[in-house]
C-alpha cells in the first residue's frame, strides 16, 4: 500500500512538472506572438506557483529561471533592441529576484500549510482515540452494569429469598402453636406468614427484572412473550408481544440487547408514561429485524430529545453496541410512543464475521 502511495505521488509531481514545462512554453509562445510591447511576464507565474507548490522549491526556482530566459529572448526574437547589453541583464536580474521573492514566500506558505495539515491530523487522531476509549468504556459500564445486576439478582434469590422463606416456615410454625393453644393471636400471625409470602414473591420478581432470562435466539419471540407477561403482572397493564416466532439471529449478544432495549422501553411506557396497554413487536422485513415497542402513555416529552434521559440514552447506546438505529417518535393520531430499533442482519454477519 505504502508503495502503491509512493508511486501516485512520484507520478502525480511528474505530470506536474510536465505541466508546468507546458505552460511555460505555452506562455512564452503567446510573448512572442504578441510582440515585445505585450508584458507577458506576470503570467509565467502560474508555473512558478505550481512547481513551488506541488513539487519543490528548487524546482520552482528552475521555472523562474527559465521564465526569465524565455521573457527575455522572446522579447528580442519579436524585435525588442536595447542600447546595451547591460540593459537586458538588468531587467531579467530584476525579474528573476522577484520571481525568487515569490518562491520563498510560497515555501513559507506551503511548510505552514502543511504543518497546519499535520497538527489536525494529529488532533484528529487524538480524537478519534478519545472516541474510542470513550465508547471502550461505555461499552465496560454496561457490562460491569450487567454483571453487577446478576450478582445482585443471585443475591436477592438465593440470600434473601432463602432468609424470608426460613421467616415464613418459623411464623407458620409459631402460628400452628398459637392456633393449638386457641389463642387470639393466630390469626396475626397467619397474616405475618401472608405477608412474608408476598415480600418472597415481591424479592423474585425484582430480581427477575434484574436478571430476567437467559436469551436464546433460537426462541427470541418465545422471551419477549415472557417479558411481555412479566411486565403486565408487575406493572399492572396490558402487555402484549406480536411478531415472527422465526428470527435469523443467531448472536446471543445481539439478542440479549435487543431484549434489553424492549424491556426498558415497556418499563419507561409503565413509570414514566403511565401506558395501560403496551405492545411488542418483532418483524423480520428485507433482511431488517425490526423491534418496535408502542404504548398509549402520556407520550414523549419535548425535551425528551435532549439526552437528559437515562433510560433513552442506554436504549441509544445499546443499540449503537450491536450496529443497530434507534429511534423513538410522539404518536401523531393518538397518545403515546413508539420506540424502533432497526437491526440489518446482512452487516451484523459481516461485522461479526470480520
Amino acid at each position: 500500500m505504502m508503495k502503491r502511495l509512493q508511486r501516485l505521488e512520484a507520478w502525480s509531481k511528474q505530470a506536474v512538472v510536465m505541466l508546468c514545462l507546458g505552460i511555460l512554453m505555452t506562455v512564452a509562445c503567446l510573448d512572442y506572438l504578441t510582440g515585445y510591447e505585450m508584458f507577458f511576464f506576470i503570467f509565467y507565474l502560474s508555473a512558478v506557483f505550481l512547481a513551488v507548490w506541488y513539487v519543490s522549491p528548487s524546482f520552482g526556482s528552475l521555472i523562474s529561471a527559465l521564465s526569465v530566459t524565455a521573457w527575455v529572448s522572446t522579447n528580442i526574437a519579436a524585435g525588442e533592441r536595447y542600447s546595451n547589453y547591460f540593459v537586458p541583464v538588468w531587467n531579467a536580474t530584476i525579474m528573476f529576484l522577484f520571481y525568487l521573492v515569490v518562491v520563498v514566500l510560497l515555501t513559507k506558505l506551503r511548510s505552514l500549510q502543511c504543518e497546519l495539515e499535520s497538527r489536525v491530523r494529529q488532533r484528529t487522531a487524538a480524537l478519534n482515540e478519545e472516541v474510542q476509549q470513550r465508547a471502550r468504556l461505555q461499552k465496560e459500564l454496561v457490562e460491569t452494569a450487567e454483571r453487577e445486576q446478576r450478582r445482585i439478582s443471585y443475591d436477592m434469590h438465593d440470600g434473601l429469598c432463602q432468609h424470608l422463606t426460613g421467616t415464613a416456615l418459623v411464623s407458620h410454625a409459631l402460628g400452628q402453636k398459637l392456633a393449638d393453644k386457641s389463642l387470639p393471636e393466630a390469626a396475626e400471625a397467619s397474616r405475618l406468614v401472608s405477608l412474608v409470602e408476598e415480600a418472597i414473591e415481591l424479592t423474585r420478581s425484582l430480581a427477575r427484572g434484574l436478571d430476567p432470562i437467559e436469551v436464546q435466539t433460537e426462541h427470541l419471540a418465545d422471551n419477549f412473550c415472557v417479558l411481555a407477561a412479566r411486565k403486565s403482572k408487575r406493572f399492572n397493564v396490558a402487555c402484549q408481544f406480536e411478531g415472527h416466532q422465526a428470527v435469523p439471529l443467531h448472536d446471543v449478544k445481539v439478542a440479549t440487547q435487543l431484549y434489553r432495549i424492549a424491556q426498558e422501553a415497556v418499563i419507561n411506557a409503565a413509570r414514566h408514561g403511565r401506558a395501560k396497554h403496551i405492545n411488542i413487536r418483532l418483524d423480520y422485513v428485507d433482511g431488517k429485524i425490526v423491534l418496535t415497542v408502542t404504548d398509549d402513555g402520556t407520550g414523549l416529552p419535548e425535551n425528551a430529545r435532549n439526552g437528559n434521559g437515562m433510560g433513552l440514552r442506554i436504549m441509544a447506546y445499546r443499540a449503537e453496541m450491536i450496529g443497530a438505529t434507534f429511534h423513538i417518535e410522539r404518536l401523531s393520531n393518538l397518545p403515546g410512543t413508539r420506540v424502533t430499533c432497526t437491526l440489518d442482519t446482512k452487516n451484523t454477519s459481516k461485522s461479526h464475521a470480520g
